[in-house]
């Protein structure tokens, strides 16, 4: 048995990345096969994501975009219903951004729309392998042509006016908690998540060091009884979890691990959503495990991005 603190990690270097090392990176948390990352296995990894249909990995990148159009012409966009989106007007046209998933899945459904085709002709022309049999960049419509659109890179994102910020630059942070503050940053519905997948995890694998992780809880100091008793609940379910693994699949044998199970999540969403689960989370009233984490993890935010 390991016992663990609580910590996090702001993702802004990976950031700097390009957009299939971003996704590999973010997507192999949930198998813990981080060690099969070389230089060469992000497109291949990422393109297999695309044709499985793991969408919620391909939300883990997003693309910045300014298009210049007519009114008509962002009405029209605003009629496909653009989700999970973020979309201002500007002067010229609009800022739109989004993740690979709200792309892909916009273009599903309203490949007409000349915003829409003209996004996609853009992107998939810089990555083809995220749109494999969605759209073929070889052969693109006549629909193009009178939709410019500029893609903005990270620093000329983090160069917007405050307001714009907030909502177009988006950070993710990897968490190591337990499970129960899992359970809770779950519910911020406009964030995206990745977790570590008890279900394919086996904790008696070598590289899990053949034993199983947990979060030292805040509740209870060290020389107190109440610690003690925890962590022979601990050992004792470790145990049982290891027996069941010798009979049974992963998936069968996790019925029995506690929330004080270590985990991994990446939380990736906006700047405006940070500032509000900090407002949450921080408070007194929040529990005393998420306060453990987002007090710090604010504090160092603030840092970086003084608008929050």
């Amino acid at each position: 048995m390991l016992i663990v603190e609580p910590s996090f990690e702001i993702q802004d270097e990976l950031d700097r990345q390009p957009i299939a090392v971003r996704i590999e990176s973010c997507g192999r948390i949930c198998y813990k096969s981080e060690d099969k990352i070389t230089e060469e296995s992000a497109v291949p990894f990422v393109t297999k994501i695309a044709a499985h249909g793991h969408n919620s990995v391909l939300e883990m990148a997003v693309a910045t975009y300014r298009v210049n159009c007519s009114p008509e012409e962002a009405l029209e966009f605003y009629a496909c219903q653009p989700k999970y989106f973020v979309t201002d007007s500007m002067n010229d046209g609009l800022l739109v951004t989004g993740s690979i998933r709200a792309f892909r899945e916009m273009f599903s459904h309203c490949a007409d729309n000349q915003v829409v085709s003209s996004l996609v002709l853009d992107l998939a022309g810089r990555y083809p392998f995220l749109f494999l049999g969605i759209y073929d960049p070889e052969n693109p419509s006549d629909t193009h042509s009178s939709i410019g659109v500029e893609k903005l890179s990270l620093l000329q994102v983090e160069d917007l006016p405050a307001p714009l910020l907030a909502r177009h630059r988006f950070v993710g942070v990897k968490f190591v908690v337990n499970r129960a503050v899992t359970h809770e940053l779950v519910r911020h519905r406009p964030c995206s998540f990745l977790q570590e997948s008890q279900r394919y995890c086996r904790y008696s694998q070598d590289k899990f060091g053949n034993q199983v992780t947990f979060v030292k809880p805040v509740f209870f100091t060290e020389d107190s009884s109440e610690f003690v008793l925890w962590k022979k609940a601990m050992e004792d379910t470790e145990k049982l979890y290891l027996k069941l693994l010798e009979t049974s699949t992963p998936q069968a044998a996790r019925t029995v691990l506690p929330n004080s199970c270590k985990t991994e999540i990446i939380t990736y969403c906006n700047l405006a959503e940070w500032k509000h689960i900090f407002l949450l989370r921080t408070s007194a009233a929040a529990e005393p495990s998420m306060r453990e984490i987002m007090i710090p993890l604010e504090k160092e935010m603030k840092k970086r991005y003084p608008i929050l």
